[in-house]
């Protein structure tokens, strides 16, 4: 179940729902593709898959950079953040304070 929201009106709607329900229909505009992004044909068949078409688009455009999770970095470990001692701040009266508390 995807998240719902609330209308003007006060009705509930389920947007993933609506989403899911409606991705073969044709978009509107002068655009042949339906609401996923598949590019459509005569009687509204599927011509290309949007699955092929960023394919496509990746292979021809070398600098474009796929949709993939970036790798998780390690931690810094604690012992680098100890040997790290932060500056002195200065105030407006340009006396300094240490922020060790």
């Amino acid at each position: 179940m995807g998240t719902m929201h609330r209308t003007m009106q006060g009705k509930m709607i389920d947007m993933e729902k609506l989403m899911s329900q409606n991705e073969l229909m044709p978009a509107i505009g002068n655009v042949r593709v339906n609401a996923r992004g598949d590019e459509l044909g005569a009687g509204g068949k599927i011509v290309k898959k949007r699955e092929d078409i960023m394919a496509e688009y990746y292979d021809t455009n070398p600098k474009a950079i796929p949709d993939t999770p970036r790798p998780v970095h390690a931690k810094v470990p604690q012992e680098q953040l100890e040997k790290v001692k932060p500056e002195p701040v200065m105030t407006k009266k340009n006396k300094v304070v240490d922020n060790e508390s």
